[in-house]
């Protein structure tokens, strides 16, 4: 996933990716992952 990202976002390499967008997705990726949670214990 990293590599599609760092390619849609025009860089040339993973570690911008890595560095920059991970502080983005992980908290969305959380949110997720307890509404999945909520979801799945009823």
């Amino acid at each position: 996933m990293k590599e599609e990202i760092a390619q849609l976002a025009g860089h040339s390499g993973t570690a911008v990716a890595e560095v920059v967008y991970r502080k983005q997705t992980r908290p969305v990726l959380l949110g997720g992952a307890g509404v999945m949670d909520e979801i799945f214990t009823r």
